[in-house]
């Protein structure tokens, strides 16, 4: 009896109700009715923006372990003069590193570093074809982040939050903004390289926002979404009528209870129905020219990040708002020879430079690179000495180091060509024009069309968003 008139309740109606304050608050932002209240309709229905973004999309490309950016965007010939040298105590001072102690060794990068494109945009040898895109890309050397261990940082900059629970990025996105394809997901989510991220699911997942907006993770091998087939013995007509039994169950417990999230689940029946035919279809890379494919160095029916770069494309052409990849092995420490800053290097970075110089030269035949937001980077940076555990072997690699760092950004809205803020001559710190996490994260959902400060949700009785109480747009990069 306590359990069905709590159910009744002012307090519970307004916390759970599909017209629940936050639902209501989140309408006014956006001039339009929100996800939760707009059922029976699709949650994930177009919504305009605060104001008119530069962007309509992102393709968010995470380099996860956290590549060395002073041997791919940030030169320092100061450092390479003193490669060898004991570390100043002044940059050791108070400091904690995660695999070095004591007083560890000064390392120049080997690599050579040029200037490219009209605009003198410099990069190392470890990434030619990006050298052909110089023009269009916006390196951030000046990034930082407070933490130092793969998966508090990749949640700090996917979540706000370095603690599992917060909503995703790319779920406040497709909150914010829905989707324009009622048969993809809104947000996508594809991973290289046989790892998943440090930060597991968190990086991709609702969190406290209704589920139907977290990231949906795709394959380019195999059935591209599991689960999302007819189970052996049902066919298609079959499937129908047993989800449409479900959605009458869930129908009338929505009226009964009033939840937000059971709307959401019959959202989520319906929206995979409609995936089994249009997720192969556009997962398909095969239907490709050979040409287009051959230019992302992609294999029809493999699985790379080269593939997933050219879902990437074809994925935001059919109106997902929101995609993700993820991909392993720039865990530069140098415990091996794939971790090593020169050949090890130089095999990766091949694997990344020419798909992503192809996304963007893909992007622009399409008509789609001013209007898509592409961010490129790890959750860190790396050491400006070698790494103490590996210090006295004869691979050269480098500890984590969130204190600087670099990131690149290019398309929707961001200026081109262009090298934003410094580290010292020794690459410990920043010299000028820091950017947090935080400030990314507000620059991005500007580029959107979002004040950061008001695409908000009520839960435990806050008001949450993605920058937390921080964040700053970093307007130096705006176009």
């Amino acid at each position: 009896m306590h359990s069905k008139l709590e159910h009744t309740t002012r307090r519970t109606f307004l916390r759970d109700s599909s017209v629940g304050l936050g639902s209501l608050a989140l309408a006014s932002m956006l001039h339009a009715e929100s996800p939760v209240a707009n059922a029976p309709g699709s949650p994930l229905s177009p919504r305009k923006p605060h104001f008119e973004g530069k962007a309509k999309r992102v393709i968010y490309l995470h380099l996860s372990g956290a590549p060395p950016h002073l041997d791919l965007w940030d030169h320092k010939p100061e450092l390479v003069k003193r490669t060898g040298q004991a570390c100043p105590d002044e940059y050791l001072k108070g400091k904690r590193f995660a695999f070095t102690s004591g007083v560890p060794k000064l390392l120049g990068t080997p690599r050579t570093f040029k200037k490219h494109g009209k605009s003198g945009v410099e990069m190392s040898d470890a990434v030619p074809h990006l050298h052909e895109v110089a023009d269009d890309l916006c390196i951030i050397r000046s990034m930082n982040t407070d933490q130092f261990n793969h998966a508090p940082a990749e949640l700090l900059l996917y979540t706000g939050s370095p603690r599992q629970g917060r909503p995703s990025m790319g779920t406040w996105v497709t909150y914010g903004l829905g989707s324009e394809n009622e048969n993809l997901p809104g947000f996508v989510v594809m991973i290289s390289s046989g790892v998943q991220p440090s930060g597991g699911q968190g990086c991709w997942g609702s969190g406290f926002l209704p589920s139907v907006f977290q990231g949906v993770q795709c394959r380019s091998k195999g059935d591209p979404v599991l689960y999302v087939s007819d189970p052996a013995g049902m066919d298609r007509d079959l499937r129908r009528k047993g989800l449409d039994a479900l959605k009458d169950l869930n129908e009338i417990q929505a009226k009964e209870l009033g939840h937000p999230e059971t709307l959401t689940r019959i959202q989520q029946y319906e929206l995979a129905f409609r995936m089994q035919t249009s997720v192969p279809e556009v997962m398909d890379i095969s239907k490709e020219d050979k040409k287009t494919v051959e230019m992302y160095g992609a294999t029809p029916g493999g699985a790379s990040f080269a593939n997933n770069c050219l879902l990437a494309r074809r994925l935001v052409e059919q109106g997902v708002r929101y995609v993700q990849l993820f991909d392993w092995g720039w865990d530069f420490h140098g415990t091996g020879p794939g971790e090593d800053i020169r050949d090890g290097l130089t095999n990766k970075a091949k694997t990344m430079s020419q798909p992503v110089a192809a996304l963007i030269k893909d992007l622009k035949r399409k008509g789609l690179f001013d209007s898509t937001l592409i961010i490129l980077g790890g959750e860190f940076g790396r050491t400006p000495f070698r790494e103490g555990r590996t210090a006295g072997g004869s691979v050269l690699g480098r500890d984590h180091y969130p204190d600087c760092y670099s990131l690149v950004m290019a398309g929707g809205g961001v200026k081109g060509g262009i090298m934003h803020g410094e580290s010292d001559d020794l690459g410990f710190s920043v010299a000028k024009d820091k950017v947090h996490v935080h400030d990314l994260q507000a620059t991005i959902m500007h580029l959107l069309g979002f004040d950061h400060t008001k695409l908000t949700t009520r839960f435990q009785g806050r008001d949450y968003r993605l920058t937390d109480v921080h964040g700053n747009v970093v307007r130096k990069v705006l176009a």
